[in-house]
Parts: structure tokens; sequence; C-alpha cells
């Protein structure tokens, strides 16, 4: 019979594949010394593009202990999903056995999902005929194949979900996630997000819609939150999971506790396909739910990593929002975006940003926000500029905001009996 109490949920392991590095250790290392993983493309040929740079990942995710042919059927964004789970599970110390196996699960969600596969189907379409495409293509398509092949490849027979929506997805996949574990539906849960969104599509797909960077010539300075001189977002790629799990669980095992998950709170814009609602009600609301839910006050609050795309619009609405919810606690409140290093990550971004915010949890280090020359006063706060931060914090928030207005933040503390 289920508990009508909620359980605790902990973080127990981390997983990760970005533009800072193929592990957690390189990207935070990455993260706090400010070096930018964003480049020119070279996977395919940019030189149409309007934009020709990206926050770009190593070009192989490796998976020596998976056949070669198997590999090639596999999307990048499952690629680099698999190489982060693979390094969450080890990290956690998780064990897999018919005893516990159906009460473990997968949410590794996707905004887009296999695009470059999607793309090179359609080549083949037209330009061979629909006999000549693999069929493969779906499975390698399908935003879900992420949390379904892990869910295969370790024998997890607890919830399979995947969330898909936008630059939200890491983020809801880790709230919802621990809602199911702390109603009992799972004791562990790999959630996160992955995403492969630079090819000749993406780029340009983003790129028509204006919401880009096209600072071409100096392109590790063209992801810029808060800054005056900002002109759009900078696109990236990658992944990253983490291993939740119930307290009772994770104590029992002896498993490291890295941090607990507090708060999560969710809201809708219902005001644009893709621009925040201008006074910021969604991103407020959001950040007051993760508060309401996680019994916290704002002055309880000690660090924001931030949505802070460097959109013109987002990047101001995000700070009003910030202000309006924190009050004079903003004054002195460190606030920083990571996408200021590794550009957006879409789907994966809120998973990665989570786990940025549990290494700073443990270490005290702040990651900065790099390129944040002249701050915009419209995004007045207390900017965490250029260089890292060193500070012990107990309680880190988290935000992702994305298209179709959706909102989220999660709220992560250090762990304490």
């Amino acid at each position: 019979m289920r508990s009508r109490a909620p359980r605790r949920v902990v973080v127990t392991g981390l997983g990760c594949f970005t533009p800072l590095g193929d592990d957690v250790e390189a990207t935070f290392a990455g993260a706090v010394e400010g070096r930018s993983g964003v480049r020119e493309i070279d996977r395919f040929d940019a030189s149409q593009q309007a934009v020709r740079f990206a926050g770009l990942a190593s070009e192989r995710p490796e998976l020596p202990d998976l056949p070669a042919k198997e590999v090639r059927r596999m999307d990048r964004f499952l690629r680099m999903a698999l190489v982060a789970a693979r390094e969450a599970i080890a990290d956690s110390g998780l064990e897999v056995t018919d005893a516990n196996r159906h009460r473990i699960g997968v949410a590794i969600g996707s905004g887009i999902g296999g695009l470059s596969t999607l793309e090179d189907a359609y080549r083949t379409l037209f330009d061979r005929g629909p006999r000549r495409l693999t069929p493969f293509v779906i499975p390698m398509v399908i935003s879900n194949i992420a949390s379904g092949y892990v869910s295969i490849l370790y024998g997890f027979h607890g919830p399979n979900l995947c969330h898909v929506s936008a630059c939200t997805t890491g983020v809801h996949a880790i709230g919802e996630a621990a809602r199911s574990i702390a109603w009992g539906d799972a004791d562990v849960l790999l959630a996160g997000g992955a995403e492969a969104p630079v090819s000749a599509l993406g780029v340009g797909g983003f790129a028509a819609m204006r919401a880009l960077s096209t600072r071409n010539d100096e392109p590790q300075r063209a992801s810029r939150p808060f800054d005056l001189d900002r002109d759009g977002f900078v696109l990236g790629e990658g992944a990253g999971v983490l291993v939740l799990e119930a307290l009772d669980s994770a104590l029992a095992r002896g498993a490291p506790i890295r941090a607990e998950l507090l708060g999560y709170g969710t809201s809708a814009d219902a005001a644009h396909i893709t621009l925040p609602a201008g006074d910021g009600r969604g991103a407020r609301q959001c950040m007051e739910n993760a508060l309401h839910d996680a019994g916290l006050e704002p002055s309880d609050i000690e660090y924001v990593n931030a949505h802070g795309t460097s959109t013109p619009a987002g990047d101001v609405v995000e700070a009003a929002a910030i202000r309006a919810v924190f009050g004079l606690h903003a004054e002195r409140l460190p606030v920083s975006s990571t996408k200021s290093t590794m550009g957006h990550l879409l789907g994966a971004a809120g998973a990665v940003e989570a786990l940025l915010c549990v290494r700073a949890l443990e270490t005290g280090r702040l990651p900065p926000t790099i390129n944040l020359d002249r701050p915009d006063p419209e995004c007045e706060l207390d900017h965490v500029a250029n260089k890292a931060r060193y500070v012990e914090i107990r309680t880190a928030l988290s935000n992702s905001f994305g298209f179709g207005g959706t909102n989220a933040s999660l709220i992560l503390g250090r762990y304490e009996r």
C-alpha cells in the first residue's frame, strides 16, 4: 500500500557529455575556469549558413562495450545519452539485480531527437527512393529511444519516460522523475536530457528565426548572457543524466549522496510560441512554486544558475523575475549562466545545469558568466561575471524556460540528515 507521506529524493550519481568535456569533472572544470566550448562548425559545410559556429562536443562519444555495428545505428543524441548514463550509473555504484530491477527506471528526454538522422533520411528518400531507407530510421529519430535503450541495456523494468518540452526538457525530466520516486512509483530513476541539434537544418532553422548570435568573427565570445551586446543564443549539443534515488534506498545500499532535490516548480507563460511573457509572470511563478514545494523562503536560496540564454528579450525577463521573487535578497544572490561557456544545449541544458549546481554545492565553486563585459542595466543582478566565485553554499536554484512558454525550476541542496 502506498505511503501518503512523500519520500525524500537525493542525487547519487552524475554523468554528462558536453562541449566542455566528455565527463562531469572535465565539464565542471571548464565551466569554473570560464573556458569556451564554442567553435566553428566543421561537421558539415556551413559556408552558406548565416551562423557558422556552435557549442560542439567531442566528435565520437566512446562506447567501446557495444558492437560497432549497433553504434552505427544510433543517432548522435542517443550515443551522448548512453555515455552520460554510463558515467552516472558508475558514479552511483548502482547494481541491478532481479530483486530491484523493477524499481529502477529511466526518464531521459530530448527536445528534438534524431535530427541529423532525419536529414539523412530525407536525402535518401528524394535522391534514391523510399526502398533505400534503412529500417532503423524511425527508431533512430524518435525522442524516447534514449530512455528506451538505456532501460534495455541495463535491464531496468521500472518507469520508462521521455519528456519533450523544448529547452525545459531536462528539468521536467528530473522534476517529474523525483515525484515518481517521492510517491513510491520507483526507488531509482536515471533522469536528464540529450540533444544533437547541430546540423544544417538545426542551425539553419534557428538562424531563420533570428534566435542565434551571428558573431561569426569571434564565436567564443558570442554567448554573452546579460551583456548589453548580446545578440542571440549559441546552439549547443550534449547530454546530462542524474541518478535520483529515494533516501531510504540510498542509505540502505550505502550510496554516495551528492545532493538532495528539495523543490520543483512548473508554469506556463501562455503568451507566445517563442518569446517569454514580457512581464515575467511564468518565470516568476515557477520559481515561487519551487520554493513552495521545498518549504523554503526566497532568502534561503544561495545561488541561481540562470536560464540566461543570451537573447535580448529572455535575459531581461528572467532578471526581472529573479528580482521580483527574491526582492532585496537579489542584491546579494549570486547568479550565473553556464550557457556562456557551452552554448544552449536545448533539451539537455537543464540536466547539465542541474548537475553543475550539484558540483557547486559540493565544492563551493560557482561557475562564472563569461563574456559579461558590459552588464545590461535592465539585467541588474549579483552576476558572477567572468571569474568563478568561491563561496560555500547550501542551496541552489536552476531555471529552464522553453519555446511554447513552458517553464520549470529546480532547487537542490546539500544533503543533511
